[in-house]
């Protein structure tokens, strides 16, 4: 069998993860010792084997302000990584989420290659604002692999093959009822209502955010005095986030990212199903708490020119991933100028009053995503070897 040859970009934890399934379904179907791997990425990616260019965090960007502010760097990586796959020649270059940065890169490829085959795994958001991108980005990127159902058509509309793969929440383990006893118990939390409390995995966000979560903690364990607190860190704020944390109310637990180990992210796990409620910064993380079964709160805000910006284009009401798979609004969000300790910390203490609201909207957003199908890694690496 000829050997195949893949470069691979990702610029965060959850595309990192979504990497490293794709790396081992390719693997699966082509044999181990017939694929290899370059790009960028994380530790789960490495450990498939990928060997990357540079540190995945120096791509880990987002928001308006951010980008302006780190636009030099930003531009440099884009130049070093399409340089780096046309030097390599790969049989498909295939970029991860991230399309501040990797729409560029593919821009350049084309310019640079144009045979070169180009795939993008995580549709745009063209279904929420900025419906024009799937045309623009039909210049540049051969196809895309979907998480949701309802995206094939408008990237098919714009020119380009699209499959929807499923998405990979549905083929990770939950934790049992035994584990998560056992981490209320190590950590001394007994019967006490948990909330756990997400703050996002890139630097921009945290900084957004961090002070609206401390103050709608604040809030909340004021109202529920026996109310304990655990914070999941993500690999690359994973300090900032810990000595922010520290003085806040409920005793905070902070969960070490472990640099994905199988210890540490069981830990997490146990902690998904242990907690009673979450407030979340708005993401994917929405769906592993579908996932365990935790009712959740999401908030989102960014800097004051990206609010101006995207606020303005936005042609949904709703950003929470439950939400717009079950096709219900069970979920409350509170997004932008709305996203303020005082209406998060309500909107909080309501699901803990009614914690079984969102549980029929939490399973549909399962089955829909493919839950009990084929894992989503394999189905990304069929598609991929069927679009070569």
């Amino acid at each position: 069998m000829t050997r195949r040859r893949f470069f691979i970009t990702a610029g965060e934890p959850s595309g990192d993860k979504l990497g490293a399934a794709l790396m081992a379904g390719l693997k699966e179907r082509l044999g181990e010792g017939n694929v290899a791997f370059h790009g960028v990425g994380g530790p789960l990616m490495a450990a498939e084997g990928l060997r990357s260019i540079f540190p995945m965090d120096d791509i880990s960007i987002m928001g308006l302000g951010a980008i302006l502010r780190q636009y030099g760097t930003l531009k440099a990586r884009i130049r070093d990584t399409a340089e780096a796959a046309v030097k390599m020649r790969p049989d498909a270059v295939i970029t991860i989420d991230l399309p501040e940065f990797s729409l560029r890169v593919a821009k350049q490829i084309k310019a640079a290659a144009p045979d070169l085959r180009t795939i993008h795994y995580v549709a745009p958001t063209v279904w929420a604002w900025r419906p024009g991108r799937a045309r623009k980005m039909a210049r540049h990127v051969d196809h895309v692999l979907a998480l949701f159902p309802f995206e094939p058509p408008y990237m098919l509309r714009a020119g380009m093959g699209c499959d929807f793969v499923g998405h990979p929440v549905v083929t990770e383990p939950v934790a049992t009822g035994d584990a998560a006893a056992a981490f209320r118990a190590e950590h001394g939390i007994g019967d006490a209502p948990l909330l756990m409390v997400l703050p996002g995995s890139r630097r921009s966000e945290i900084a957004n955010m961090l002070p609206i979560l401390e103050g709608a903690v604040a809030r909340i364990v004021a109202a529920r005095p026996d109310l304990r607190i655990v914070v999941p860190l993500a690999g690359p704020v994973a300090d900032p986030v810990r000595a922010a944390v520290a003085d806040w109310p409920g005793m905070p637990v902070t969960l070490d990212p472990g640099t994905g180990s199988a210890a540490a992210l069981a830990v997490k796990r146990a902690a998904f199903r242990a907690a009673d409620t979450a407030l979340a910064t708005s993401g994917t993380v929405a769906l592993e708490l579908a996932a365990a079964r935790t009712p959740m709160v999401v908030g989102y805000t960014m800097g004051w020119l990206s609010r101006q910006v995207i606020g303005r284009l936005l042609l949904t009401d709703t950003v929470n991933l439950v939400n717009l798979v079950s096709d219900t609004r069970v979920v409350p969000e509170r997004i932008g100028t709305e996203c303020t300790p005082e209406a998060l910390a309500d909107a909080t203490l309501g699901v803990m009053d009614a914690p079984d609201a969102q549980a029929q909207a939490m399973a549909l957003t399962l089955d829909r995503l493919g839950a009990g199908g084929l894992s989503p890694g394999l189905r990304a690496a069929d598609a991929v070897l069927e679009a070569l």
